[in-house]
């Protein structure tokens, strides 16, 4: 038996060591095929279209996934671009002899309205070149639409759908759910719009919330509007007319109105787009995809460097948690540790602060806050704004030199909130449990979830949240050069376009990535510069390693697909419940 034993334990030693062996070769081959695809270039011929289609979400950078290509561990799916090298690319073609035009091809567009309008002005820039752009879908959402209404020629196919029915923004109620259920949630907040916490205690819109909702989404109406209206020479008000009633049921509808140029399939516009580009019709079309045009070496000229200066792009997205966080979170110490960085390198002349984010964590926001204050001391800090910087994205910016947002970024949200479950019938009522025990001190078990909150101590909670919000004002105050109680006035939680809140002073001007990058080397007096990012990108074996987080997600969206949102829903209630937020009142979710 003994000797038995002494055999298992050998054979699982030896199958362990051997795994281990094996993993390690795995990676190495992975490493090899990765640093040898990683100086491939790709050949643009003359006469080539640029091919662009968008159907995932794009990220502030473009995410380090060599498996992608390689089909490891079922991480595979079409190559992702940021928006950093997709407005690169896009500027490049534009000076590209061998590029005749872009072939805008059918598109979903994953990502909020900011980072559309981005790519959007991308796009007009690149007709300045007098290169054409031709766009083709077989269904048009509303916001890809918006983006191809800058196309020279739209077109779509003759059975297509075409949507243009107006903006509509909808809000889940969990006040019922949390009833049947016995669950109570108790309410700590500052902010008459702070609507983040209705859904817990209301079973419909607040009068405050409506109002602040019908703002912001008849601003970003507007201007989605405005700017059809100005590529597709309509007047705003037929474009209202034609939403309003629903004219465009068929595709022959879209036509008749003027939205598209045309009624085709996808072989009558691969035609078309030979002839633009000076190609037989017995030949092939030359087409090169936006992912891999970034590898060719005509878009590769222009990254020698020019300047010993830098300007530092500080890259925030994604909910603001207290630690390291990741590449789609903004984790106060890494962001932290990338501006002290980005501050103490004599290189680095000027900041960018790139911020796209609905906030989260008071605390991690005010750490980070302290950093822009520091860095603001040195050399010049500008806020970039995506899709959203709001509450403790609002709260991170503040501090800046300037801040400059695109017109349909969300912003603002300046409130504090705090959210606690009393589960105390639910275990009672609903699983039969109850519990007792011992404290040593008064408030102990203060937070505990198995019973409701005295008076005391909800006033105790109520002071905190008071204090954050009144720090937040401050700071608002201080980084604006305006009044706390002009901040308090347009604050409560309220919500923001970029728009709106440049006529508030929120923000300072309307404005891309560009734009904040030009003045910031106007305000440390620099012509030249190269541009470096911050903070490092997690690494392949940070990523993909063994219970990473990546790897983890990949497989989560996998198995749950469009549910996959539900799932953050959750995540980020869970989050509510640890410490104060100051958070976007709630997913912004237009259709």
């Amino acid at each position: 038996m003994k000797q038995f034993f002494k055999f298992v334990f050998a054979s699982m030693v030896g199958f362990i060591l051997a795994g281990v062996v094996l993993l390690i070769i795995v990676i190495g081959i992975i490493a090899g095929l990765v640093d040898g695809n990683s100086d491939k270039t790709v050949d643009v011929t003359p006469n080539s279209v640029l091919q662009i289609k968008l159907n995932y979400p794009i990220t502030e950078r473009t995410p380090h996934n060599p498996l992608a290509a390689l089909g490891f561990l079922g991480v595979e799916g079409e190559k992702t671009m940021g928006l950093n090298d997709i407005l690169a690319n896009i500027k490049k073609a534009k000076k590209d002899s061998n590029i005749k035009g872009i072939f805008l091809d059918e598109s979903v567009l994953l990502n909020g309205q900011a980072t559309t309008e981005e790519i959007r002005n991308a796009l007009i820039d690149f007709k300045k070149s007098g290169k054409f752009i031709v766009a083709y879908s077989e269904i048009y959402t509303q916001g890809f639409y918006y983006l191809a209404s800058v196309a020279d020629k739209v077109y779509i196919n003759p059975k297509g759908l075409f949507d243009f029915k107006g903006f509509n923004s909808k809000i889940t109620f969990l006040k019922g759910t949390l009833d049947k259920l016995g669950i109570e949630a108790q309410i700590i907040k500052v902010g008459t719009y702070k609507s983040a916490v209705e859904p817990f205690f209301l079973t419909k819109m607040s009068d405050a919330n409506r109002l602040q909702v019908n703002s912001y989404l008849g601003s970003l109406y507007d201007h989605f509007l405005t700017g059809i209206s100005q590529s597709r020479k309509i007047s705003k008000d037929s474009l209202f007319a034609i939403a309003n009633q629903l004219k465009i049921r068929e595709p022959e509808d879209a036509l008749k109105y003027h939205l598209v140029d045309g009624l085709k399939y996808k072989d009558e516009i691969l035609d078309d787009l030979k002839k633009r580009a000076g190609i037989d019709a017995g030949d092939d079309l030359k087409t090169i995809e936006l992912s891999e045009y970034g590898t060719s070496e005509s878009a590769k000229e222009d990254k020698k460097e020019t300047s010993k200066n830098n300007i530092a792009i500080v890259y925030a997205s994604g909910d603001i948690v207290g630690g390291e966080g990741d590449d789609n979170s903004i984790g106060s110490e890494r962001i932290s540790k990338a501006l002290r960085k980005a501050r103490e390198d004599d290189k680095v002349k000027a900041v960018v602060f790139r911020i796209n984010s609905p906030g989260g964590s008071s605390l991690a926001s005010d750490v980070m806050w302290r950093e822009v204050m520091l860095t603001k001391k040195v050399k010049p800090i500008i806020v970039s704004m995506g899709d959203v910087a709001a509450s403790g994205g609002y709260y991170i910016a503040c501090a800046a030199d300037s801040i400059i947002a695109e017109p349909n970024t969300i912003t603002g949200s300046i409130g504090i909130f705090a959210v606690l479950p009393n589960m105390q019938k639910f275990f009672t009522d609903k699983l039969g449990m109850t519990f007792d025990g011992v404290k040593t001190g008064k408030y102990a078990d203060l937070g505990d979830l198995t019973r409701p909150l005295s008076p005391k101590e909800k006033a105790i909670l109520q002071n905190q949240v008071n204090r954050g919000y009144d720090d937040f004002t401050k700071a608002v105050a201080t980084g604006r050069n305006k009044t706390q109680a002009y901040i308090n006035s347009i604050g409560q939680g309220r919500v923001w376009t970029g728009e709106q809140a440049v006529k508030i002073g929120l923000v300072d001007r309307l404005g891309n990535i560009n734009d904040a990058i030009a003045a910031a080397a106007k305000k440390a007096h620099i012509k030249k510069y190269n541009i470096v990012a911050y903070p490092d990108q997690k690494s392949f074996l940070n990523k993909f390693g063994l219970g990473g987080d990546q790897l983890k997600m990949h497989f989560v969206k996998s198995e749950l697909g469009d549910n996959f949102k539900y799932y953050q829903q959750i995540k980020g209630v869970t989050m509510m419940m640890r410490t104060p937020q100051a958070r976007m009142p709630y997913d912004i979710d237009i259709n």
